[in-house]
């Protein structure tokens, strides 16, 4: 006679092998690479913290537990509801395995997050400042070319570090005789085209003709003897030039990001439309682009004040 088998039952204590299974399977689920890092890094700190703790269930009570513990850390509220992001993420990746039951995931996914209080404050450079820091690499070196062309493409298209990293030559395109990055994949995979400005390829085509470069990637490492140094250009790497070039020219604390910020915000004080800025910077939502202008709702001398309708207005 044969032996009934057993029907496999979801765990409530999920050990090491577990966990690291199911982070297998959220980061394998992610296509951003900023996205995966981030996932990653916020799974492994759980991870830490779970396995240090005595056989504790990965249930509901548990990850409230361990949303106290971000509280006790200097943490912001943002740094805190991506790290719950990340466990919710895994708690279903686990549900799906079987390793976990979906009603402890359910559960899981019922932990709040921690709520923002105000409006973060953003830094954007004035044009002036702008101008000051393009004009810190002033060199004719290698180094100085290829710095200069970076901050330009920072400032002057509003690029994200990931998005520089990977440009390459080709992705510089005439259409309707002006010179685009076209088809540039950015955050989550979206696809946009982005306008160059005249004195941006200027500064790129100083730092391609300087380097040699007729195709593949843009931006280059180079080495102490001011060579150029294989085809890898970091995102940290971009971050140390910005904050050097900020800090020769006595600007505050700098941000790669804060230069994307303030391409908007420039372009907005110029004129630009709001929905020609969110093309810009591939936003899915127009809010998202609001708040990298730093713009909120005016009521005194509102935009419908003077649209041509008024009694008095000119006919």
């Amino acid at each position: 006679m044969a032996k009934s088998r057993r029907k496999r039952t979801p765990k409530t204590v999920l050990k090491l092998p577990d966990l690291e299974h199911s982070k297998s399977a959220v980061l394998n689920s992610l296509t951003s690479t900023s996205s995966k890092r981030s996932y990653e890094h916020a799974i492994r700190e759980f991870i830490d913290w779970y396995c240090s703790e005595p056989r504790l269930a990965f249930n509901r009570t548990v990850v409230a537990r361990y949303r106290i513990a971000l509280e006790q850390h200097p943490y912001a509220p943002s740094t805190i509801n991506l790290r719950l992001a990340a466990i919710r993420r895994l708690a279903y990746e686990a549900s799906d395995c079987g390793l976990l039951s979906p009603d402890l995931a359910a559960g899981i996914r019922r932990v709040k997050g921690v709520r923002r209080l105000g409006v973060r404050v953003g830094n954007w450079l004035t044009a002036e400042e702008g101008k000051k820091l393009l004009g810190a690499e002033n060199g004719d070196t290698l180094r100085s070319r290829r710095n200069r062309a970076l901050l330009s493409l920072l400032i002057g298209c509003g690029l994200r570090r990931a998005e520089v990293t990977t440009l390459r030559l080709e992705d510089l395109q005439l259409r309707e005789g002006h010179w685009v990055i076209a088809d540039l994949r950015g955050k989550g995979g979206h696809i946009r085209t982005t306008p160059v400005p005249q004195w941006v390829k200027e500064a790129i085509d100083s730092w391609a003709v300087g380097a040699g470069i007729n195709a593949g990637p843009l931006l280059r490492s180079i080495n102490k003897a001011g060579r150029i140094w294989g085809h890898v250009f970091t995102p940290k790497v971009i971050w140390a030039i910005v904050k050097a070039n900020a800090k020769s020219c006595g600007l505050p604390s700098v941000a790669p990001h804060d230069l994307r910020r303030t391409c908007a915000r420039l372009c907005h004080q110029a004129g630009g439309e709001l929905d020609q800025i969110q093309f810009l910077l591939g936003h899915v939502s127009i809010q998202t682009t609001e708040r990298y202008l730093g713009c909120k709702q005016r009521f005194h001398d509102a935009v419908n004040d003077h649209i041509g309708l008024e009694p008095d207005a000119p006919s």
